[in-house]
């Protein structure tokens, strides 16, 4: 009769233990918008290294993933860049992916994800806050890539990766690839007569944290309004604003 009872206990944990890793692979899905057939794939990317030589069972790092995820990444990334920057010269395309790539802007999709609540680490690891760590963060981003990719092919792994690069490729930290205000100069010097100035419309915030709220006007018409933490990014996203209006 305790026999009995010890077996039914033993079979209640497991069924748990499973909801508990359905529930954790289900979030992180739902989380990156992506539904793996093989759930294999996903459990793996998340397993650090630590936890991999921990264990009793031989799990799989996602060393392996995130090889073959950083080659993903790169090519989406070059591919993205190459058309959509069609002057820039190469050195400057390869700063623009160093950027776009490095392990600051990868651990910041990670963090976006919430990718550190479902990582697999060696208790060592959880102990010292692995799971914020940044290198472990930008690695598990790259295994994912790798696990979509093997999962459901090259354009899921594209539009998972585009749906973070998007924004960051506009993002103002990186205006220095991306003159908008030369742009517009350029396209309004075309035509004889016609001016551009920039116009401060509002200022306010502590100075550790102020923000600028700025007009473009093409003569004396408002065809653009931008706004950031300094008067130079404001300029810089009204006349983004100005040439979206303008069809460029």
């Amino acid at each position: 009769m305790k026999i009995k009872i010890i077996r039914i206990f033993n079979v209640k944990s497991e069924e748990e233990d499973i909801t508990l890793e359905e529930s954790k692979i289900n979030k992180i899905e739902e989380n990156i918008k992506y539904n793996f057939k093989n759930k294999k794939l996903i459990e793996t990317a998340l397993t650090h290294s630590s936890f991999a030589n921990e264990s009793k069972k031989r799990e799989k790092s996602n060393e392996r993933l995130e090889f073959l995820g950083d080659s993903v990444l790169s090519i989406v990334v070059s591919d993205y860049i190459f058309s959509h920057c069609p002057k820039m010269p190469e050195g400057k395309l390869s700063k623009l992916r160093a950027s776009l790539v490095c392990e600051k802007t990868l651990c910041k999709f990670s963090k976006d994800l919430n990718v550190g609540e479902f990582l697999r680490l060696s208790h060592g690891e959880m102990h010292s806050k692995g799971n914020e760590r940044p290198s472990i963060l930008a690695d598990a981003f790259e295994a994912i890539i790798a696990a979509i990719y093997l999962d459901g092919g090259l354009q899921e792994a594209r539009r998972f990766i585009l749906r973070h690069i998007i924004p960051e490729f506009e993002n103002q930290n990186l205006i220095e690839f991306k003159d908008y205000k030369t742009i517009l100069q350029e396209i309004v010097q075309k035509n004889k007569g016609e001016t551009i100035s920039y116009v401060l419309n509002r200022e306010y915030g502590p100075d550790h944290d102020k923000h600028f709220e700025v007009t473009v006007k093409l003569n004396s018409n408002v065809v653009g309004k931008g706004g950031g933490k300094s008067k130079k990014e404001a300029e810089q996203q009204a006349a983004r604003e100005a040439l979206e209006l303008m069809g460029y």
